[in-house]
């Protein structure tokens, strides 16, 4: 039997030996001793606790630091932009690192900005993100910061608001780089900060998000040995929610127009229907999951969102479009349902007469957020003690997708989920994210801070 801890390697002395009256205690003894150097090494790593000589220390600053990173998120919050336009924010933030004294490079994959803090000796590299961007929402909450802000996004004016809660993930990475700087000469390694544009997708037509900022060498000079990021979500405030291995979904979108012949609406074998055709497909598309995906294994979701076509109700038209999104935790489930999507689309259009034409991850591509299982379970001690035991839990799948996942699969990476929903309040009936009233305890700022910096510095001086 594998003994997993030293509490089961004890459970199974006394089950099988201790009671044995006719063994000498001294054997007993020796025997106890010789069980519990059995237990694997990964497994004794696990249940003690990650430790570095500073703990102390940012427990104190993560506190003393508090009023300044409210101020940051609430400056945020009420002053929000959309992705690739956070020009503003991000001159707030390297204003900020420079006087930390960070080496800061901006304009990384457009608005991007990237500090670097070099440790008085030497050791691995370490990355923290965050992201930037607000979303197209126009905020229906009553806070004395509430964002009043209007821009235009896909030509209609809009409202702008921080309803996915990054205006939260900023400050406590700033707080988080005030924290290590003044531990600069005492850190074994460096430090890269990353201020991450569009993580919520560019605007039509551009580029941005991690993948680009990869492209633009945000993990090179230095070369990044982990990466570690945290996202607000709606669970009890302060605890800290984490998954190895599959966290969040892959995330694409797909196009699909249906091209018939226009006819008269009472003349329908004048004309092939695309409509009719649509309707097939969007029929055809359900199938995918309920028959054709081990979802015990690999859940995944086919969803049409937008379906369009026509202006008149006595015209067959002659295109239709259909627009949706997919979601999956696993690569080759995720490329057989495009595989699928295009020959549903394309075949029920050609048994028709029409034509189809597929465009998948257009917009939106990202890949599934996997937490490196070995960087997981070296860094859990470390959540467990920056939250406290009781405040950290294993989390479910997550449908929703980061494109955090690109720097994972680039370097071993840890994300988590940081609740903010008040502690008297349901978490499971609040406002999600994205909503006109998501809203976000600022209790859980000085958490989210004690756990970055501690990441930072268990595996700094924990070394590679």
């Amino acid at each position: 039997m594998l003994v997993s801890s030293v509490a089961q390697a004890q459970e199974q002395v006394e089950a099988n030996v201790l009671h044995e009256s006719r063994i000498p205690v001294t054997m007993r003894n020796l025997l106890l001793a010789a069980l519990l150097l059995s237990v694997p090494a990964p497994m004794q790593a696990q249940t003690a606790p990650a430790a570095n000589p500073l703990a102390a220390e940012v427990e104190r600053l993560s506190v003393e630091l508090n009023p300044q990173v409210v101020a940051w998120r609430r400056d945020f919050h009420k002053n929000p932009e959309l992705g690739n336009r956070e020009t503003r924010t991000a001159k707030v933030i390297a204003d900020e690192l420079r006087k930390l004294g960070f080496e800061v490079t901006t304009g990384v994959a457009t608005t991007g900005v990237v500090g670097v803090l070099r440790g008085g000796l030497p050791g691995p590299v370490v990355a923290l993100r965050s992201d930037m961007d607000a979303l197209p929402v126009a905020e229906q909450g009553d806070l004395p910061f509430k964002s009043t802000a209007k821009t235009q996004w896909n030509g209609q004016e809009v409202g702008v608001m921080h309803a996915c809660g990054h205006d939260n993930h900023m400050a406590i990475l700033l707080g988080t780089a005030t924290a290590l700087a003044r531990m600069k000469d005492r850190l074994p390694g460096t430090v890269k900060v990353i201020f991450q544009p569009a993580e919520e997708g560019p605007p039509p037509g551009e580029t941005g998000g991690a993948e680009q900022m990869i492209k633009e060498s945000v993990l090179e000079n230095p070369k990044v040995d982990a990466i570690f990021g945290l996202h607000v979500f709606p669970f009890p405030a302060g605890q800290i929610v984490y998954r190895s291995g599959p966290l969040m979904a892959s995330a694409d979108t797909f196009l699909i127009r249906i091209k018939g012949r226009q006819t008269h609406g009472a003349v329908p074998w004048g004309g092939i229907d695309p409509i009719v055709v649509g309707s097939q497909v969007v029929m055809g598309l359900q199938t995918i999951i309920s028959r054709t995906v081990n979802i015990t294994e690999a859940p995944a979701v086919v969803t049409v969102g937008r379906f369009s076509g026509g202006n008149r109700s006595n015209i067959v038209p002659e295109m239709v479009e259909l627009e949706g999104t997919v979601r999956a935790f696993n690569e080759t489930v995720r490329r057989d349902i495009h595989d699928r999507i295009r020959a549903i689309a394309t075949n029920y259009a050609e048994a028709a007469g029409a034509t189809a034409t597929i465009e998948i991850g257009m917009g939106t591509a990202y890949p599934s957020t996997i937490n490196d299982p070995a960087l997981t379970e070296r860094m859990l001690p470390t959540l467990r003690r920056a939250a406290g035991a009781d405040n950290v839990r294993l989390g479910p799948l997550t449908g929703t997708a980061e494109d955090f996942s690109f720097f994972q699969q680039k370097v071993p990476g840890l994300f988590v989920f940081l609740g903010v929903t008040p502690r008297d309040q349901d978490y499971t009936k609040v406002a999600q994210n994205h909503s006109p009233l998501f809203f976000a305890d600022e209790s859980a700022l000085p958490v989210g801070v004690k756990v970055m910096t501690n990441l930072a510095l268990d595996y700094l001086f924990g070394g590679k």
